[in-house]
């Protein structure tokens, strides 16, 4: 549809330019002064531009291009018109140059630019009509979807889970597939980095129907179940009642209402939670996706002193400490995205300490290659073991003992925004003595389609 309103736009101006010249020379012929040339002047200046940004418009569109190509011989034929009387006019002959407007030879040729011009915006209209059209037909299937959806959202959930994984490993798969691909190929990669768009926005589109759309079914069954919570209150009550124990299933329903019905509704709050925040999460990621990167100078040494600034208190109560080796270097990227990148770093290095030392956290930069910047984030926590150490960046994977709180998204989300910012994120690390990331980030973002 923007192509459409492009092609639209372009065909207005272009009529708009016809006109502007015919009226700067009706004004000339009318009263002799100069200064009503200037839109004549104008218009057959911009003219060829006006007609090349159609022709590009249409490209792709034979049967509209063939009618723009008469309407342009029109416009040659008007513009001589044009120069005609304005050149007998200039040299004394007024009333030859009256003579020709007289002919109504200019007036044809304009109905013919208006008609021409009128038959393609009338198609381009229809074709804007049919669009806006499927977008209807597309939200309406959309909603009826999501009414479906709710009485399955468990399943659809675990679903969409599963396909988001599995989309996300084709996607690095094919990332690296681009990696190793020869630099000359330029045609090529651009066919893939397209393909890869594509596939990131549909990503991003099922992410947000799943967490956004599941949701609401999710908060009745969270609903429902706080009813059944104060339900169950009543029913405690009518087990206080002597009577109970005389009726033939007396004991099984006091065993039911006292143990049974609170570990279910229990195990149903918990699920519940569980479910909500991961739709959560997966909101969450989406909608990072669609955050337009804002670059500007960042000085690194001031940027990691305020990083550790806002875990000292953290850091003091422990017993532990961030060092920060500089000299460190100033790049241009997105100030938001590296808070994000390197305070979860940070974070996931005080989080997970070792029980027998004070953390200590080491931010360092490791080396400057052209173009790109590498920074070490040390710690000297618990270590990852190797069996995990592949898996801690996938999505809801968390390795080790989990004795602390997440969802498992944190480095998942981190590797993402990484790698919006054009850079690449790595690991190693050794049980009971430390981890160590690598991200490496470009000096200068830049940002694709500028």
């Amino acid at each position: 549809m923007l192509q459409t309103r492009a092609q639209r736009t372009a065909l207005v101006r272009l009529l708009s330019t016809v006109q502007d010249a015919e009226t700067g020379q009706r004004g000339y012929l009318l009263t002799g002064e100069a200064h009503y040339l200037q839109p004549y002047q104008a218009a057959v200046s911009n003219m060829p531009d006006r007609l090349a940004v159609v022709r590009a418009s249409l490209t792709g569109n034979p049967q509209e291009a063939a009618k723009i190509a008469q309407v342009e011989k029109a416009i040659d034929l008007k513009l001589s018109e044009l120069a005609e009387t304005i050149k007998a006019y200039d040299a004394g002959k007024a009333s030859e140059a009256l003579a020709i407007v007289k002919s109504d030879t200019g007036k044809e040729l304009m109905d013919q630019i208006r008609g021409g011009i009128s038959a393609v915006l009338d198609q381009i209209d229809r074709n804007l009509s049919e669009g806006v059209e499927e977008q209807r037909l597309d939200t309406a299937m959309a909603r009826q979807f999501a009414l479906l959806a709710g009485s399955f959202i468990l399943l659809t959930a675990l679903g969409g889970i599963a396909t988001i994984i599995r989309y996300t490993r084709q996607l690095v798969a094919a990332r690296n597939e681009l990696g190793e691909l020869n630099a000359g190929l330029e045609s090529r990669v651009k066919e893939r980095t397209a393909d890869l768009q594509r596939a990131n926005e549909e990503i991003q589109r099922f992410a947000y129907i799943v967490s956004h759309d599941l949701r609401a079914p999710l908060v009745n069954v969270m609903g429902y179940t706080s009813e059944l919570e104060a339900s169950l209150e009543t029913l405690r009550e009518l087990t206080n009642d002597p009577g109970i124990e005389a009726l033939p299933h007396g004991e099984a329903a006091k065993t039911a209402i006292a143990t049974d019905l609170p570990e279910s509704i229990g195990f149903i709050r918990t699920s519940t939670q569980k479910m909500d925040g991961l739709i959560k999460a997966i909101l969450k990621l989406s909608r990072e996706g669609q955050r337009v990167l804002a670059p500007e100078r960042i000085n690194l040494n001031e940027f990691f002193d305020s990083i550790s600034d806002g875990v000292q208190h953290r850091v003091s109560t422990v017993g532990g400490e961030v060092r920060i080796l500089k000299p460190l270097s100033t790049i241009e990227s997105d100030r938001l995205a590296l808070e994000q990148i390197f305070g979860n770093l940070v974070d996931n290095a005080l989080k997970y300490r070792a029980k027998d030392r004070p953390p200590v956290v080491t931010i360092r930069q490791a080396s400057s290659r052209w173009g790109m910047v590498d920074i070490d984030v040390e710690d000297n926590g618990r270590g990852i073991g190797p069996e995990d150490q592949e898996r801690v960046f996938d999505l809801f994977r968390r390795a080790g003992p989990q004795d602390q709180q997440g969802e498992g998204i944190g480095l998942a989300h981190v590797r993402t925004l990484v790698r919006r910012l054009g850079g690449e994120i790595t690991m190693t690390s050794a049980l009971a003595r430390g981890t160590t990331f690598r991200v490496s980030l470009p000096i200068k973002l830049i940002i694709r389609g500028k």
